[in-house]
């Protein structure tokens, strides 16, 4: 999203709803000035976060005095050329972060794809250890004896997610709450690995970033590049 339409986007979020009154307290003539605050305190919260976000200083004294001007019928500060001018110049800045900012990310996810592949290869040569073509690595924990997944399948699963470093990023086991998905609507690894695991089973997956979230990532747990381990139970399947 561009600076600008962010920006307004920002602003339109303030449109939250608003408790119905009985109409007694709606007779009764509201604190305007209170009002007021809670209403500039929602549209500049959204605002700020939204700047924030995105890595923009803004000049505040510039900012509250074109919301009062609007507010008073006053005219620009500046013109509409210089106006123009100037966000076309923020403009390519903040595209110029971007791609430094993507840079950055690549950089470091070769760091850790590179970590990554050095301990898959030593994993990889330990007893009861399976590598499949794709790269995927497991061990079975614990055998089952029922039906396995097809893709287009549902499973009901148990997991516990970690990085290499062993920080925990997701667990239906630390939430004791057992979760259902498609088999194809997870990462690589994943669909691959449950066509593998009957019902019972318990298998320690480790997955490269090929086959989990690439060079992306996922939110602020999962870094680019990073190779992931879980541990998972199949529950049950759901045709």
């Amino acid at each position: 999203m561009k600076p600008t339409l962010a920006l307004a986007a920002a602003a339109l979020a303030f449109a939250a709803p608003v408790s119905a009154q009985t109409e007694a307290a709606a007779a009764a003539p509201a604190p305007m000035d209170k009002v007021s605050y809670f209403i500039g305190s929602q549209i500049g919260g959204n605002i700020a976060n939204n700047f924030k976000q995105q890595g923009i200083e803004v000049d505040l004294e510039n900012f509250l005095q074109a919301v009062r001007d609007k507010f008073e019928g006053k005219p620009s500060k500046f013109t509409e050329q210089e106006l123009t001018a100037a966000m076309e110049s923020f403009e390519k800045m903040m595209q110029s972060k971007q791609a430094d900012l993507e840079k950055e990310q690549m950089a470091k996810a070769g760091e850790v794809k590179a970590a990554g592949s050095k301990f898959l290869a030593e994993n990889g040569k330990r007893e009861g250890v399976v590598t499949t073509a794709s790269g995927l690595q497991y061990e079975v924990l614990k055998k089952g004896d029922g039906a396995k997944p097809v893709a287009t399948d549902k499973v009901n699963v148990h997991y516990h997610g970690t990085l290499l470093n062993g920080k925990v990023f997701d667990s239906s086991v630390e939430r004791n709450m057992p979760i259902t998905f498609g088999v194809q609507e997870v990462i690589k690894g994943w669909t691959e690995a449950l066509q593998l695991m009957s019902v019972g089973s318990k298998f320690k997956l480790y997955i490269p970033s090929s086959l989990a979230y690439g060079d992306t990532g996922a939110g602020p747990d999962i870094g680019p590049g990073e190779t992931l381990i879980f541990e998972v139970e199949l529950l049950g399947i759901e045709k």
